[in-house]
């Protein structure tokens, strides 16, 4: 699906992977589907926008807003209910405290007239929770499709590997699907998709090149670097709008936003200040001799973070590119 491409960068394999997964509307999918990867990889992304563009009729809870058993079994049924009824207007709320009773619910809702010939979608974000819910949450979950005899495929979306999911007692096994970080190149080209209209494409990618010299090194979360783009770019074109330089001037550009940039790495990355402070902060009249340098700002990062988080982070890492 060309239009695709276009929405989704730099995740062709993925989305590949997941719409041989999905198959035709009709057919039945993989009973369930594990999907995990750092934070900010495009696992959510992916999964929501090629649901839409498809068109396949789906339901997206997140596990941390529902942190009980009731709230996002009763959620997903509700969800589905106003799939079901949408012709009709929304009908009355359904109320579910037990997965038996999720089962017996969910069947029916499902044997309305537009879903029961279509693979419907049950999408758990943050799924790593559902550890900390009933045993056999998970187990059903993984076997929905069989206990309700439906055609239904629960995807679950998790920043830590199956490994760290699987019930002693044993269960279904879902298919595994990775989405590795991304690369400084991946991230150039996404970031630089995002340029201003008013600005050439050229002039916002050098600007890109700029931010991920400086920041790649200490952060790869590409929802960061977005917001670290979005708040600085003024700063960068302040020369051109000014007049003092033309976009082609990239030295005197990286010396106008080189002192904001170290700001940055002290501020904005940790977030002591909202985007509000930072725009007033960039206002101010700040030596810039007074600011830390960038290596200066990496050992308070590294220092500040607790041992016990960072060796959690490291391990995780490590097992993520073994089984890449």
């Amino acid at each position: 699906m060309p239009h695709l491409e276009n929405v989704v960068l730099c995740r062709e394999s993925q989305v590949s992977t997941l719409q041989s997964l999905f198959g035709e509307r009709h057919h039945f999918s993989f009973p369930s589907i594990f999907i995990y990867g750092h934070t900010a990889s495009g696992k959510t992304y992916v999964t929501q926008t090629l649901l839409k563009t498809l068109e396949l009729p789906h339901v997206f809870v997140n596990c941390v807003e529902c942190f009980t058993l009731r709230l996002l079994l009763e959620q997903i049924l509700n969800k589905l209910n106003h799939l079901s009824s949408s012709e009709d207007g929304c009908s009355t709320e359904i109320t579910c405290e037990t997965f038996n009773d999720f089962v017996r619910l969910f069947k029916q809702v499902t044997a309305a007239e537009n879903l029961k010939d279509q693979t419907v979608y049950i999408v758990l974000d943050k799924a790593e929770y559902l550890r900390d819910m009933e045993a056999n949450l998970l187990p059903g979950f993984l076997r929905l499709q069989e206990l309700a005899d439906r055609n239904v495929t629960v995807l679950f979306l998790s920043e830590i590997v199956w490994e760290k999911f699987r019930p002693n007692t044993g269960c279904f096994e879902p298919f595994v699907l990775y989405f590795p970080d991304y690369s400084i190149g991946n991230l150039q080209k996404i970031l630089s998709h995002d340029h201003p209209p008013e600005y050439s494409a050229d002039f916002y990618a050098a600007y890109i090149n700029i931010l991920l010299g400086v920041f790649y090194t200490v952060c790869r979360d590409l929802k960061e670097l977005r917001h670290l783009a979005v708040l600085n770019f003024s700063k960068y074109c302040e020369p051109v709008v000014k007049g003092e330089a033309s976009e082609r001037d990239t030295r005197k550009l990286w010396r106008n936003i080189e002192p904001h940039l170290k700001k940055a790495m002290q501020t904005v990355y940790l977030r002591e200040v909202s985007s509000s402070q930072w725009e007033k902060l960039q206002k101010d009249d700040t030596d810039p001799g007074q600011l830390k340098g960038i290596k200066g700002s990496i050992e308070t990062v590294t220092r500040d973070t607790s041992l016990a988080n960072y060796q959690d982070t490291v391990n995780t890492k490590e097992h993520l590119l073994r089984k890449q």
